[in-house]
């Protein structure tokens, strides 16, 4: 226990580990983006001045902007001052493209008597957290208008944008983490079930030991006593003692054939016929145990044949169980089975008037070793393995299981197997 313990400490202890690492490697990783993006931005602010420097097609159209003459160009003020806004877009934006920045920005020219002159097509709120980069101007446009001109560049969320520049870095780790934890969970998650599951067998199989095999044996051998003396008016009842015994005994192989019939060792195979017959014995041999019990039992089978495909012992062994679960679980027992073809299915239902299962139970009760609490104790014995049994031979049919209750108002199960040859 303490070593599994210190192992468990030890995982969580690595995993983090493994955040606190990640997130120093993104803290170096933004502060690297952060660099490259000075670097960058330096560097297409140089080329930019040195363009400006001089008088080109688009100084000079930025010039007459500035200056307010139109003399040159056909056209309106308005139009001079709007195409020099685009085309210094334009020319900003190749000059970052090509520096590798491919992040939105807005610009303004201006004095540093504080007159506009040309401010980009994009202009950000002044309430926003912008990142300027000032480059002052020199050249033909600052000697044109005899003043000292800059152009401010300006950047709103860098951080976010220095984020995606690390997709390469962060998504894969983020990933990688991410099914890091999914498998940590699930091992945990397993691991405890798996104890969960070792303890709950050990203690069956030890109860299973002492309580099943002593009886069997000694029901058996006590049976046989009774046989030699019995009267012609005995046999009938000492009968039906070593047809229960013998029950008993399925039931035992009942267990170790689940097993089997989980991890695929056993082929399980379904030959058609006719359940209707071996469904009248199973209910007549119920209806003798019930009478002796002051058991109410009727049944009614519906139609003239149930053509299915069966394994016809566990098929049997199934419905048995249902019954019987039928009347452990109810104070004055009154169980009904119906059983009929309807849709191309044989429908077998059993209803009793028993304690009823919550929605929670529900829910839960074709879970293996799963057992309905009654308080703080169970009233019926047993190992919680009926219903998974059940459950497990109608799946091997091809069929469904339906059940509904209500607590103190009685149980209905539903068994939907398909007709043979629909």
């Amino acid at each position: 226990m303490k070593r599994r313990n210190l192992y468990i400490i030890i995982l969580i202890v690595s995993v983090l580990g493994l955040f606190i690492v990640q997130y120093q490697y993104l803290n170096i990783g933004l502060n690297l983006a952060k660099v490259q993006f000075q670097r960058k931005i330096g560097n297409s602010m140089q080329i930019i001045k040195e363009d400006l420097a001089t008088q080109n097609q688009l100084t000079f159209l930025m010039g007459q902007a500035m200056t307010l003459d139109d003399s040159y160009f056909a056209l309106s003020l308005d139009s001079i001052q709007d195409a020099s806004r685009h085309f210094l877009n334009d020319f900003i934006t190749h000059r970052l493209t090509e520096e590798g920045i491919d992040k939105d920005f807005s610009f303004r020219l201006f004095s540093k008597d504080s007159s506009d002159y040309i401010s980009s097509p994009i202009t950000y709120p002044k309430e926003e957290q912008l990142i300027s980069y000032p480059i002052e101007l020199d050249g033909y446009l600052p000697e044109l208008l005899d003043k000292n001109l800059i152009l401010e560049l300006q950047f709103k969320d860098l951080n976010r944008y220095y984020f995606f520049q690390l997709n390469g870095l962060t998504i894969p780790s983020l990933l990688f983490l991410a099914g890091i934890l999914f498998v940590i969970v699930w091992v945990l998650k397993s691991f405890y079930w798996q104890q969960n599951v070792i303890t709950t067998t050990n203690d069956f199989i030890n109860n299973l030991t002492h309580e099943l095999k002593t009886p069997v044996f000694s029901i058996g051998l006590a049976t046989k006593i009774l046989e030699e003396k019995s009267s012609e008016s005995q046999k009938e009842v000492i009968q039906i003692i070593k047809d229960q015994n013998n029950r008993l005994k399925q039931h035992i192989e009942k267990v170790l054939e689940l097993s089997t019939l989980e991890s695929k060792k056993r082929l399980f195979k379904l030959a058609p016929l006719d359940f209707k017959p071996n469904l009248e014995t199973l209910c007549l041999q119920f209806a003798a145990i019930a009478s002796l019990e002051s058991v109410s039992f009727t049944y009614q089978l519906k139609g003239d044949q149930y053509s299915i495909r069966a394994e016809v012992d566990h098929l049997e062994n199934a419905i048995n169980n249902l019954l019987d679960n039928a009347k452990k679980y109810s104070e004055h027992p009154n169980i009904e089975l119906t059983a009929e073809v309807l849709k191309e299915q044989l429908v077998i239902s059993i209803k009793d008037n028993g304690i009823g299962l919550s929605k929670k139970d529900l829910e839960r009760i074709f879970q293996k070793y799963y057992r309905v609490s009654q308080g703080d104790t169970h009233r019926v014995m047993g190992y919680g393995l009926g219903l998974s049994y059940v459950s497990e031979i109608i799946k091997r049919h091809k069929g469904k299981i339906k059940v509904q209750s209500e607590p103190q108002k009685g149980t209905i199960v539903y068994l939907y197997i398909p007709i043979h040859g629909a």
